[in-house]
């Protein structure tokens, strides 16, 4: 049996016995990677090891670590008080903030990963403030991230350009901007509508009903002279909500607090704006901050979330061994070898898509876009059209939990919920994988065919 067939099926195997059993998926992928490498592959311990991902980890656990910290002390709920403060009663709006809020890193430049593990902290206990569901804040901060990768600013953008034109390819960079942003707008339209937002519409337009009933009972109670025409009404509860919110928010700054809000703000500059590895810069702000305020930080590093780590690692090994064997390449290059254009595009597309959920977008698309180059030079299909497709569909399945970017929401997310919501993104990453492909193709490829 061809070890790319026998990958395949461990992997498959991996996910079936991780959900039907109590057993950690990361560490049943990694003695699948083990097996397979050892008995198959004849590798060393070593050499089957080489696909595990040490930035990852180091991301994983010094943005957790730093968060949970932060979380331990009161600073988080100190920035969320404010946060509640200025945005009111409002949370209909809250998700499309959290959507905008996301997106403004990846736009001006940042990856993904780097301003997800800023944002998803503050976005996510945001949303649990206003009582939304977290499937809709998390999956939000995933797609409102989406939605910047391939600004000309960002990275993703750069390593495409650069994968077409070393082929000889030309695209249009606004096109491929825009393309992409308006894909994930129309998820969080999806999103937005199916997690709950309809109710959040609902219950505002029964907030402005009620508000506009008691001052239309308010005057004429002033008219006939009555003190409190309406006891318990909608305008009481306002007024003690936020006062409730107040309260918390006038609260002052201890120094331990003060202190962490200017390290995180610290970290999040030289990540942003000096592309500074954010896992290391993260892990030694923690680290640094645990020593100098033990008292202030008991267990908080507890807080790091070792069983997404185990996750996302374990997963990430055993897809960088099929990637070592070639199993990509093999698939790849039979697709590029068929001869429908067409056909060959959906299903780049949906190789792409499928992969990326379980490892690099950068790197696949640095891989997939010069197979795709082959009989884009023959004009059956529109290059940029082509190129948009198959980045929409290698970004998009990032929303799964085993991307950095998932894992880091994930990460965020409190323990009891995390399985529910593990579920949650698995299910919608093998959505995104299944429809992207051929939305995208039906979009964007179908047209330019002659």
């Amino acid at each position: 049996m061809s070890i790319h067939v026998i990958g395949v099926v461990a992997l498959v195997l991996v996910f079936v016995i991780g959900t039907a059993r109590p057993v950690s998926i990361g560490a049943l992928a990694l003695v699948a990677t083990f097996l397979i490498g050892t008995l198959v592959a004849n590798e060393t311990p070593d050499e089957v090891l080489a696909g595990f991902p040490p930035d990852l980890f180091v991301l994983l656990v010094g943005v957790t670590y730093l968060f949970g910290l932060a979380a331990s002390n009161g600073t988080i709920e100190w920035i969320i008080d404010r946060a509640v403060r200025l945005f009111g009663d409002r949370p209909a709006l809250v998700p499309w903030l959290i959507f905008v809020f996301s997106a403004v890193p990846t736009t001006a430049g940042a990856l993904g990963p780097a301003g997800v593990a800023m944002l998803a902290p503050l976005c996510l206990r945001l949303g649990e403030r206003y009582a939304i569901d977290r499937r809709m804040s998390a999956l939000m901060v995933m797609h409102g991230s989406c939605l910047g990768n391939f600004s000309p600013l960002n990275g993703l953008a750069i390593i495409v350009q650069k994968a077409a034109g070393a082929s000889g390819v030309s695209i249009s960079s606004s096109a491929l901007f825009f393309g992409n942003a308006a894909y994930n707008i129309g998820l969080a339209v999806v999103i937005y509508l199916c997690f709950g937002g309809r109710t959040l519409l609902r219950e505002r337009r029964l907030r402005v009903a009620t508000a506009a009933a008691t001052v239309g009972a308010s005057v004429s109670a002033t008219a006939t002279g009555a003190s409190d025409p309406v006891p318990g009404s909608a305008a009481v509860t306002t007024v003690d909500h936020d006062r409730t919110e107040t309260r918390g928010g006038s609260t002052p700054l201890r120094a331990d607090q003060t202190i962490t809000l200017a390290v995180m703000l610290g970290v999040g500059v030289g990540a942003l704006v000096f592309d500074i590895e954010i896992g290391f810069l993260a892990l030694i702000a923690a680290v640094a901050l645990h020593a100098v305020f033990p008292k202030r930080f008991d267990k908080a590093d507890k807080r790091i979330v070792w069983s997404v780590v185990l996750l996302i690692c374990g997963v990430t090994t055993l897809v960088g061994a099929m990637e070592r064997y070639g199993t990509v390449d093999a698939v790849g290059n039979g697709i590029a070898s068929l001869g429908a254009p067409l056909l060959t595009a959906f299903l780049l597309c949906l190789v792409g898509a499928f992969t990326s959920a379980f490892g690099s977008s950068a790197g696949l698309l640095g891989v997939l876009i010069p197979l795709a180059v082959p009989f884009l030079v023959q004009g059956e299909v529109g290059a940029t059209a082509m190129i948009i497709a198959l980045a929409i569909s290698a970004t998009v399945v990032d929303s799964t939990p085993f991307s950095s970017v998932g894992a880091l929401t994930l990460a965020n997310a409190p323990e009891p919920e995390r399985r529910p919501l593990f579920r949650t993104m698995l299910t919608w990453g093998i959505a995104m994988a299944l429809t992207a492909p051929v939305l995208t193709w039906l979009i964007f490829v179908l047209p330019t065919a002659p």
